[in-house]
């Protein structure tokens, strides 16, 4: 990483997500969302509350780690400090039922588990795929399902169709994600000419090797390759290669193992607000809700 991209994080660090449900962005585009149901004003559940370590309830705050490159899950919003999108909305619903401020804190993806184990923070919410590897590490709280889906360049130069076109073109990916994994497990369809992968600290940066034709695909969770193939500032540039999503798995929220106070605190919450609607209201406005899970679980990758 560059002196200047050090320069801009601390800049950019410990951005406040508002806590209250942000109105989605006219451009997320995506299916339909399904009718509203109405919704339960979420009220401090203070059982929930007293399951909380000591020091979060006195200092009044929750502090997420979460790499704010990756719209519509977590990204800034039009004043480059404030993160906004579904993640941060559901951190605001966590917070009411919890009885406390919860603060988004702009953190490299492959940092996020090492800072909550070490406790730099509470909790990370950033797209994280629940795997056994990861679980080795931290607990997870599972809200939200996805799989990986192929973005190329408007129109399709290279013609990809299947994560087997890309054999021996030039992948940019994130560093650290299960992208990454994927696509190692697919060289082996590559024998004579392997893909030729290349990773980059944010997923901004991983797209600006396409956008410029550096690279023939990205892989990127379907949220995020939803919302560029459709919102109106993106779609000119990018087009999924298919509608396939490879290997679905759970979110989860990130919390060190030694916290089983503040993880359930954190899944009961989530779960009352699934419960009252208010969950499926924010993913209906962040047209993601084809990713809603039925119930708030606990390691469900394992």
């Amino acid at each position: 990483m560059t002196a200047d991209r050090h320069r801009r994080r601390a800049r950019l660090r410990c951005a406040v997500a508002v806590l209250a449900l942000i109105p989605a962005l006219s451009a997320c585009g995506g299916a339909s969302a399904p009718a509203a149901r109405p919704v339960v004003a979420p009220s401090v559940d203070q059982g929930l509350r007293a399951a909380l370590p000591a020091a979060i309830r006195a200092r009044g705050e929750l502090r997420v780690g979460t790499d704010a490159s990756y719209a519509p899950m977590s990204s800034f919003g039009p004043d480059g400090r404030t993160v906004v999108g579904i993640e941060p909305d559901l951190g605001a619903q966590m917070g009411r039922i919890l009885g406390v401020r919860v603060t988004f804190v702009d953190t490299d993806f492959g940092a996020l588990l090492t800072k909550v184990r070490d406790g730099d923070l509470d909790l990370a919410m950033s797209a994280i795929t629940d795997t056994p590897q990861r679980g080795e590490a931290v607990d997870f709280v599972n809200y939200f399902v996805a799989g990986t889906a192929i973005v190329v360049q408007r129109g399709n130069p290279a013609g990809i169709t299947d994560i087997k076109d890309l054999c021996g073109k030039a992948v940019a990916v994130e560093s650290d994600t299960t992208q990454v994994d994927l696509l190692a497990r697919s060289q082996r369809n590559c024998v004579d000419s392997p893909i030729r992968v290349s990773t980059y600290a944010t997923n901004s940066d991983a797209l600006l090797r396409l956008r410029t034709g550096r690279a023939a695909a990205v892989l990127n969770d379907l949220p995020p390759a939803v919302l560029l193939t459709t919102d109106p500032r993106t779609r000119s540039q990018y087009q999924l290669a298919s509608t396939t999503q490879y290997e679905p798995a759970p979110y989860g929220i990130a919390v060190a193992k030694g916290q089983p106070g503040l993880r359930d605190a954190v899944q009961g919450a989530l779960q009352q607000a699934l419960t009252s609607g208010a969950y499926g209201q924010a993913l209906a406005r962040w047209k993601v809700h084809t990713g809603a899970v039925d119930q708030v679980t606990v390691n469900s990758g394992r």
